[in-house]
């Protein structure tokens, strides 16, 4: 647990598009002083450079050696998640890695046994998992309000970022509804099969249509790529008493509820008016640092445990095995 009194040390290691929305919401932290960066490009350290606000760094390495730190943000590209945070977790720094954890399982792994040896704290930036929408979702379903669950579809969907190169859409994107299908059922995937499209954009994978089986009977239904114009961000759960629509980007949540009728041998139910549900807006990433803030400021264990990004990218990962095998992939075998 570290001093209330003073405000925690942070730093932010890669300033791409998700980094430099770190160095933003931490300088907007009451309680945490953003002390250094780093990156590679030139162009990028300017900025922060103009900024006046961090001290800024080329080499990572020479930033974890020379600022004492009390925690940090790891969004450098997938590839090299596992050798930033060996050597954060070497200086004893409580770290966020962005998703996916590693770019294998393997190397993510080693990442959970490298912080678990060290005792240092290890957050897997699941960012989802901080949507209003999602946590008024999580709410509903524990209070019984959808009844059994039939099935969850999640669509992201967009088109190509320009900054992914290392990783398919896959290991990219379907990570985050992964996540959030385990967050809300309360039960690990089963088995898994998937179709793909590869090689239009890089020579990873485009696009994702994939099927989940859950433990507790629930399917899961995955429509991901970057083919699509325009940007989609969508997840339905439908269950016993009708269905609840999320938009992750508006942050909105709707009730279509199950149509009642007297008449059994009615062909057909009638269409009931959506409800929207009260969900009050804030930013996910914003909630997510101040949970992991909060979280080494009291020296608890952080939510999104590194055995949690393990379990989403195992089952990413065995959506490409099946989507290159062409059949069904049980959980549990080796990609």
């Amino acid at each position: 647990m570290t001093a209330p009194d003073r405000p925690l040390a942070a730093a932010v290691i890669g300033l791409g598009s998700m980094g430099i929305n770190h160095v933003r919401v931490y300088n907007e932290i009451e309680g945490v002083e953003l002390v250094a960066v780093a990156d590679i490009a030139a162009e990028r350290l300017e900025a922060a450079r103009r900024s006046g606000g961090p001290r800024v760094y080329e080499d990572y390495s020479r930033l974890l050696g020379e600022e004492p730190l009390d925690l940090l943000s790891v969004c450098v590209p997938t590839r090299l998640h596992l050798e930033v945070a060996l050597a954060a977790i070497a200086k004893g720094v409580a770290l966020l890695v962005e998703k996916p954890i590693a770019a294998t399982l393997d190397d993510g792994r080693e990442m959970m046994r490298a912080a678990r040896q060290a005792g240092v704290p290890l957050m897997i930036g699941h960012v989802e998992r901080f949507n209003p929408a999602v946590l008024e979702v999580k709410r509903r379903l524990q209070a019984g309000e959808l009844g059994r669950v039939f099935q969850v579809f999640a669509r992201r969907t967009g088109p190509f970022p320009r900054r992914v190169r290392d990783v398919g859409v896959v290991h990219d994107l379907a990570p985050h509804d992964i996540d959030i299908m385990r967050f809300l059922l309360e039960s690990e995937v089963e088995r898994v099969y998937a179709e793909t499209e590869q090689r239009i954009s890089t020579e990873h994978e485009d696009m994702l249509s994939g099927l989940l089986r859950f433990r507790n009977g629930v399917v899961g239904v995955l429509d991901v790529n970057w083919l699509t114009p325009i940007k989609v961000r969508q997840l339905s759960l439908l269950g016993e008493k009708g269905l609840l629509l999320v938009d992750y980007l508006r942050e909105e949540v709707c009730f279509y509820p199950k149509a009642q009728t007297e008449t059994a041998a009615q062909d057909a139910l009638p269409a009931t008016a959506p409800q929207p549900l009260r969900v009050e807006r804030e930013e996910p990433l914003r909630l997510e640092l101040e949970s992991f803030v909060a979280a080494v400021r009291r020296g608890e264990e952080p939510p999104v445990s590194a055995e949690e990004g393990l379990a989403a990218l195992e089952v990413a990962s065995l959506l490409v095995e099946s989507a290159r095998t062409r059949r069904v992939v049980s959980i549990g075998e080796t990609p």
